[in-house]
């Protein structure tokens, strides 16, 4: 055994030894988000004090399940990042509701393979239950598909590999059967301001980035009817795939779906949204207008674990055209059972073993119902503006983006006028209290805020500006 190793080991086993595996797991898991109000947002160690705890060799002998999970919950402490505080600001993160939580652990320990009917009756079931009531949250229609994935990475490729089959059908090529060898070119007219994972999403389905065809218009974010149009007369016989946004990473913009998705359809083209966190708009009778139009889309990708505050992973492409995504995604073979009038997840998704995770779906929709998304969605708006405006106003700060819905920026500079962001989000993150990410727009660093956390509360926001606030003295 590794030198330093057998100490570490006798130290994590003093600790209730009459604890199960499961046991601890469940207590170390209680334990966390139990400390959310009080521990740092930001993780506290280092790599090293990760590594500190455990073996730098394959152990010679197996140990006890219960020091197994005592030595990672010990090892992985220094390195938690408590993204499902309400005061985490960082990326586009959610936290996980208590239903879906306790859902997700739940389906954990059912360990089912939700690949087919016959493998998991009760996931494949259960599936088809959360995409009945996620389209009827969402105002989409209701014989959509839903196609429940790791994340809006693989929700693009599922929703774009359908759009792929479909435009090259509609060109009298099976690219299932032909692939992409002699195929008619395909082009892809995407918002400028679309995220990475589109491009990595069109690269892994063999279309490349040289097929992509940047759109801009009057409004910054936003692609113009005009611009479209002519970018879709340009080549009108090419089979043509349009991305739009809903709810650009930076901005919070989000297409003009209405004008613009029946353009593109009446010449031929497939229409996408990015909806990874700006679908769940749909869901607010307040803020449901920035997205009017949404359910014309013929798919749509989005995040769970995002807006819906499920955990991890958890993506959904949803495909108005069954035909097109059972057709990207279907393989038979002799030994696949299937069974009867349910659906085979397998049919509509990029994967084949996969865990049951449109339960932590079903469970939050649950919990939530219609009136309690919509507060969730609107407190998330609300408090992303409250925040904006209090650091706005702080000395030195300059508004970049004021929220429209839960996502703004944010710049700082010192009296010399040098940009100071980064120093600023680090202060701010070092004190534990809170955390932000940082971007670069337009060329400048910027404090990025996005809410997106259930749990975020009215004091939260007080206790970050005022956080804010005493970093940026402490930089300037």
């Amino acid at each position: 055994m590794p030198s330093g190793f057998r100490t570490t080991l006798e130290d994590c086993s003093a600790i209730s030894h009459s604890m199960s595996p499961l046991d601890i797991a469940i207590a170390e898991g209680r334990r966390f988000i139990e400390s959310l109000p009080t521990r740092s947002v930001a993780p506290t160690g280092t790599r090293a004090d990760i590594l500190a705890p455990m073996p730098t060799a394959m152990v010679e002998e197996g140990m006890a399940p219960a020091d197994v999970v005592r030595l990672i919950a010990r090892a992985a402490e220094p390195g938690l990042m408590a993204s499902l505080s309400g005061r985490f600001y960082g990326w586009v993160k959610g936290g996980a509701l208590p239903a879906a939580h306790a859902t997700d652990v739940m389906a954990s320990l059912w360990d089912q393979n939700a690949v087919l009917a016959a493998t998991s009756p009760a996931a494949a079931v259960l599936e088809e239950v959360a995409q009945s009531l996620l389209l009827d949250a969402l105002h989409l229609p209701a014989d959509a598909v839903v196609s429940f994935t790791t994340g809006c990475q693989m929700s693009h490729a599922a929703g774009l590999a359908a759009a792929r089959h479909h435009v090259l059908a509609q060109a009298g090529w099976d690219v299932e059967q032909g692939g992409l060898f002699g195929a008619p070119r395909i082009r892809v007219l995407a918002n400028a301001h679309r995220h990475g994972s589109v491009d990595r999403a069109l690269r892994l389905l063999g279309l490349g980035s040289a097929c992509l065809q940047p759109l801009t218009g009057p409004v910054k974010g936003r692609v113009g009817a005009a611009e479209l149009a002519a970018a879709l007369a340009a080549d009108s016989r090419a089979p043509t795939i349009v991305i739009l946004n809903a709810g650009d990473l930076n901005l919070g913009q989000s297409d003009d779906f209405s004008a613009l998705i029946p353009m593109a359809q009446a010449a031929g083209a497939w229409v996408h949204v990015d909806g990874a966190f700006g679908l769940w708009l749909a869901a607010s009778p307040r803020h449901a207008h920035q997205v009017a139009g949404l359910q014309l889309a013929d798919s749509i990708a989005s995040d769970g674990h995002k807006w819906l505050n499920t955990p991890y992973d958890c993506g959904m492409a949803i495909v108005r055209h069954k035909a097109a995504l059972v057709g990207a995604m279907r393989l038979t073979a002799a030994y696949l059972s299937q069974d009867g009038d349910t659906r085979d997840p397998m049919d509509v998704t990029p994967e084949w073993s996969r865990r049951a995770r449109a339960l932590p779906v079903l469970a939050a929709l649950l919990e939530l119902g219609r009136d309690g998304l919509a507060a969730m969605i609107d407190r998330g708006c609300a408090h992303a503006l409250a925040i904006h405006d209090g650091l706005a106003a702080l000395p030195g700060a300059t508004s970049i983006a004021r929220p429209i819905m839960n996502q703004g920026m944010v710049r700082f500079h010192d009296a010399a006028g040098a940009n100071i962001t980064d120093a600023v989000i680090a202060a701010i993150n070092a004190s534990g209290e809170a955390f932000f990410s940082g971007t670069s727009w337009e060329g400048e660093r910027t404090l990025r805020i996005s809410v997106c956390n259930w749990q975020t509360s009215d004091d939260d926001v007080r206790r970050t500006v005022a956080e804010a606030a005493h970093a940026l003295a402490s930089v300037r």
